[in-house]
């Protein structure tokens, strides 16, 4: 690989608490356990706003970062997201990571009657939404004429702490998606391909290995000479601390029709003992160039001496 080898980090993708103390209560946990970041996603069902959520986890905290993995585009118009984000970006002193998505959840928008539009106008309407979005964060009157918007004389405000803007997180597991967030992107999260709408087999398989070694070359060749700036994150949907690895990862395999080996190779899963995964992650970055690892929450505590080892290595 050309590019520059990036230092470990880790975070959490957290969805709800009890209540407000014990969602500020798992936020000080996260960051006193070493993770660098605490992200929200962005659905109707199971979860808090991740808006007030993600503020919430700022105020409790002193050195953690929060953010949006990822903000729907089609829920909010790009004129109020960029005044969200940058509020939270100035009341959090500079600690918010903007993750934005073009939606892929099928059901979010049944349930809501909201338009699922297909893939490419979709991404199409969410590739304008950035552009407002970044215009607007940069400060000064903007305007912006599109096949989907329209912006007329209007001044961001507030002004963000982090210039020119938030870090921009884009993601994906399509060639379109994942050349748009090469292009534009600061990190880009290497996802399953989501056009099926909804979880199913189909779309576990678009995380295998091969499927990645694909997606890194379709980054890569977007990005050119900017790949050296952009850091390549991946989601962790099932994790285990385990001795018996190869039983484990075997009975996951058969739920999307893959082997043992296949799915201790897909970078979507962390299976193991500590030492086993450290090794997997280490060789990870080897082969994708991806070293910032994002976990799901039931399993933070777990994954610490992981995270102990590897961050910033």
């Amino acid at each position: 690989m050309g590019e520059v080898r990036r230092l470990f980090r880790f975070g959490v993708q957290e969805h709800s608490a009890p209540s407000g103390s014990a969602w500020k209560d798992k936020a000080r946990l996260v960051e006193s356990l070493g993770y660098k970041t605490l992200y929200l996603p962005d659905h109707f069902g199971d979860q808090l706003g991740p808006i007030a959520a993600l503020m919430a986890a700022a105020d409790a905290t002193t050195s953690l970062r929060v953010g949006s993995l990822v903000f729907d585009n089609d829920y909010r118009h790009p004129a109020v997201l960029a005044k969200e984000a940058a509020s939270i970006d100035l009341l959090s002193g500079g600690r918010f990571d903007f993750g934005l998505g073009a939606g892929w959840m099928a059901s979010d928008y049944e349930q809501a009657g909201i338009p699922f539009d297909s893939p490419g106008v979709r991404i199409e309407r969410m590739e304008e939404g950035l552009a407002i979005i970044k215009g607007l964060l940069a400060g000064g009157k903007f305007s912006f004429t599109g096949k989907h918007y329209r912006i007329t004389e209007l001044e961001g405000s507030p002004s963000p702490v982090q210039k020119p803007h938030p870090p921009i997180l884009l993601g994906g597991g399509g060639r379109r998606m994942l050349r748009l967030a090469a292009r534009e992107a600061d990190i880009v999260n290497v996802n399953y391909d989501l056009r099926e709408g909804r979880i199913n087999p189909t779309l576990v398989r678009t995380g295998l290995a091969g499927a990645t070694d694909e997606k890194l070359a379709w980054i890569r060749e977007a990005a050119g000479a900017r790949i050296e700036q952009i850091e390549l994150s991946v989601t962790i949907f099932f994790a285990s601390i385990t001795d018996d690895r190869e039983s484990l990862a075997a009975a996951v395999g058969r739920g999307f029709g893959a082997g043992a080996a296949d799915v201790l190779d897909t970078p979507h899963f962390l299976i193991g003992t500590i030492d086993q995964i450290v090794e997997a992650l280490r060789e990870r970055r080897e082969r994708y160039g991806i070293s910032y690892v994002i976990l799901p929450g039931e399993v933070a505590e777990e994954f610490a001496p992981v995270v102990e080892r590897l961050s910033g290595t």
